[in-house]
């Protein structure tokens, strides 16, 4: 046992473990493959499914926030040590390529110091465990203004509370986009990192990643399938990384983004510089697995619909409070 029962974990694992898994796999190359399947089997958003989409088009955080989404204000962990978390960080614009569609961007800055540095994060309710996660994410390797080469880092996530040191209940799964460099990379590159539990002090992790560097700028379509006590992370239908069932989630987890810098990756500058990172949308599907063009193909489907939000996957009884603070 985790945080929930062994049996319920049992089951959950039952039922991904039974799911449809031929409709979609990895060929040789790491890309995605689809089978001949029938056409109704194609649109997922069926009646029943369980199904989490947001295209983002918002005027406002007041406005966001009635979807239940949350800018982070509380401070810590991660990055520097006495910066700012806040919702000042988020604002809406127009997509240059599509007048009728809307982008999300966060914006996190700093000159160095820790009182005028400003990080950025928002969370979608903590309910989310097996199936399907997806975003279209805009990355960049430069700041929008200022001196380049502080280690930032972009961010697609989902993640549960830290119960206490080495919570064995703790689940987390990572994309991180590291533009500057860092963790031991010394230029850019993606981690995709799944958490089994850790401790910030003294720091002591047990977890899985994978990295590939070099520049991952501009748009990216992430995908990560949640099955069958596997972890598949995927970038533009490609497979990127396959993590064991002993890092696989058993607690529910709140939908992620985040923007921010490494404590030891700033720059010796006290000049300030910007940096900005673009969401299109987020995908998620309960219990089911989707491939890339699968994800894609239903979200064309709800914005031809004129669906810019919805959210039908039930709350956990009794509904978890959902912290945005890591």
């Amino acid at each position: 046992m985790k945080y929930f029962s062994s049996l319920r974990t049992r089951h959950l694992a039952t039922a991904i473990g039974a799911l449809v898994l031929a409709s979609c796999g990895a060929s040789d190359d790491g890309s995605e493959q689809i089978t001949a399947v029938p056409s109704a089997a194609m649109t997922v958003a069926e009646k029943g499914s369980k199904i989490f989409f947001d295209d983002f088009s918002y005027q406002s955080l007041e406005e966001m926030g009635k979807n239940q989404w949350k800018a982070r204000s509380e401070t810590g962990h991660p990055g520097v040590t006495g910066a700012r978390w806040s919702g000042d960080g988020i604002s809406f614009l127009a997509d240059t390529e599509n007048p009728h569609n809307t982008l999300l961007r966060m914006t996190s800055s700093t000159d160095g110091s820790g009182e005028n540095s400003q990080h950025t994060q928002f969370c979608h309710q903590r309910k989310y465990l097996a199936g399907t996660y997806a975003a279209r994410v805009f990355f960049r390797d430069e700041p929008t203004s200022g001196p380049d080469g502080d280690q930032i880092i972009e961010t697609f996530y989902t993640i549960s509370p830290l119960k206490a040191d080495m919570d064995p209940g703790y689940s987390e799964m990572d994309f991180e986009y590291l533009a500057n460099g860092g963790w031991g990379e010394p230029d850019n590159a993606l981690f995709a990192t799944s958490w089994e539990t850790f401790k910030l002090n003294p720091f002591e992790k047990d977890n899985e990643y994978t990295t590939k560097p070099g520049s991952f700028a501009g748009w990216h379509t992430l995908v990560l399938q949640a099955a069958d006590n596997q972890l598949r992370y995927f970038v533009d239908g490609v497979q990127f990384a396959e993590h064991s069932e002993h890092v696989f989630p058993e607690e529910p987890m709140s939908i992620n983004f985040n923007l921010w810098f490494t404590q030891e990756g700033l720059i010796d500058s006290e000049e300030p510089r910007t940096y900005q990172q673009e969401v299109d949308w987020v995908y998620h599907i309960a219990d089911r697995v989707l491939s890339t063009e699968q994800v894609e193909q239903e979200v064309q489907r709800l914005r031809a619909a004129q669906i810019t939000f919805t959210d039908t996957v039930p709350d956990w009884s009794p509904k978890l409070e959902s912290p945005c603070g890591l």
